[in-house]
C-alpha cells in the first residue's frame, strides 16, 4: 500500500470546507428528528443513501472517473469496505439514538466522534498536537461530561441512557470511517470514495427499508426528507474534501463547535414554529458544558504546531 496520506497544505480551503460541514451537520439532527415522526430509521437512512448514490454515480459516469476503481489493490478495497461499514453503522445507530433523545443531546454526544478522529490522526497519521490543542481537547472532554451529567439528571430513566449509548456507538463507527477515508485519499478522490460508500449502503439497507412509506408523507415531511438527502451529499462532500487539505485533528476541533449551533437553531425553530421541535431542557451546568466544548474547540483550532508529521519510532 502507498505511504500515509499527507495534506495539500491549503489550510484555508480546508477550514472553509470544515465550517461548511459544521453548518450542515448542525441543522441535520433537527431535520432528522422531524422526519422520524413519519419514517422509521431504516427507510430514512436508505433513502438518504439511495439519493446520494444516484447523484454520485451519475457524476462519476459523466466525468469518466469510474475506471479509477479498476486500479485498486486488495488492501484499498478492504479499506473501502471498512469505510462503508463505518458510515453505515454511524447513520443507523445515530438515528436510533436520536429517536430516544433530543437533537441537541445527540449532537453534543456525537462530538466524541471528532475527538476519536483526532486521536486516530495522532496515532495513525502521526499528526502533531501543540500544547494549546491538548488543552482545548481537554476542555472539550470536560464540557461533554458536564453536559451529559446535566441531561442525565433532566431525563430520568433508561430511555436517555439507551439513546446516549447508541450515539456513542455512532461516534466510534464514524471515527473508523473518517480515518479509513483519509488513508484512501492516497489513491482515490473523495468523490469516488463517497460514491462507493453510498452505493454499498443503499444496497445493504434496501431489505430493511419500506419505500412505500414515502408516498404517505405530507408536504412538510417531504421537504424535510429532501433536505436530509441533499444534506448527505453536501456535508460529506465538504468533509471528505477537507481531509485532503487540512489535518484531521484540526478538522475535528472545528466540528466540535457543531452542538452550539444545533442548540441555537433548535431554539429558533421552536420559537418560530411551536410544536415542530420540542424545546431543549438545559440547566446551568449543561450550558457551562456547551461553552467549554466551544472554547476548547476554539483553542484547539487556533493553536499552532509544526506541520511535519512525527517520525515513526
Amino acid at each position: 500500500m502507498a505511504g500515509l496520506h499527507q495534506t495539500s497544505g491549503r489550510w484555508r480551503l480546508g477550514l472553509l470546507l470544515a465550517l461548511s460541514t459544521m453548518g450542515l451537520w448542525a441543522t441535520l439532527p433537527i431535520a432528522l428528528k422531524i422526519a422520524l415522526e413519519t419514517l422509521d430509521p431504516w427507510t430514512l437512512t436508505w433513502f438518504r443513501f439511495a439519493v446520494a448514490a444516484s447523484v454520485m454515480l451519475a457524476w462519476l459516469g459523466c466525468t469518466g472517473q469510474l475506471r479509477q476503481f479498476g486500479a485498486l489493490g486488495g488492501a484499498h478495497w478492504g479499506l473501502l469496505v471498512v469505510a462503508a461499514a463505518g458510515l453505515i453503522g454511524n447513520y443507523v445507530t445515530y438515528l436510533l439514538g436520536l429517536d430516544f433523545t433530543t437533537p441537541a443531546n445527540a449532537q453534543l454526544l456525537i462530538q466524541l466522534a471528532p475527538l476519536l478522529m483526532t486521536i486516530g490522526g495522532v496515532l495513525v497519521f502521526r499528526e502533531r498536537l501543540a500544547l494549546g490543542q491538548r488543552v482545548g481537547f481537554g476542555l472539550i472532554v470536560a464540557g461533554l461530561l458536564l453536559f451529559f451529567a446535566d441531561q442525565q439528571d433532566a431525563n430520568q430513566g433508561t430511555r436517555y441512557l439507551t439513546g446516549a449509548l447508541l450515539i456513542v456507538v455512532a461516534a466510534v463507527t464514524w471515527a473508523v470511517y473518517a480515518l479509513a477515508q483519509k488513508q484512501l485519499l492516497v489513491r482515490l478522490p473523495s468523490s469516488a470514495i463517497m460514491a462507493f460508500i453510498y452505493v454499498t449502503a443503499a444496497v445493504v439497507l434496501a431489505p430493511m427499508a419500506r419505500p412505500s412509506a414515502l408516498a404517505d408523507l405530507d408536504r412538510t415531511h417531504q421537504l424535510v426528507l429532501a433536505y436530509c438527502a441533499l444534506n448527505t451529499l453536501a456535508a460529506y462532500g465538504a468533509f471528505a474534501e477537507s481531509l485532503a487539505h487540512w489535518d484531521a485533528s484540526r478538522i475535528g476541533a472545528v466540528l466540535a463547535v457543531t452542538p452550539l449551533f444545533t442548540l441555537l437553531i433548535g431554539a429558533l425553530v421552536a420559537a418560530l414554529v411551536p410544536g415542530l421541535v420540542a424545546p431543549e431542557r438545559i440547566a446551568l451546568r449543561g450550558w457551562v458544558g456547551a461553552v467549554l466544548v466551544v472554547g476548547g474547540a476554539a483553542a484547539a483550532t487556533t493553536s499552532t504546531a509544526p506541520t511535519q508529521p512525527r517520525r515513526a519510532m
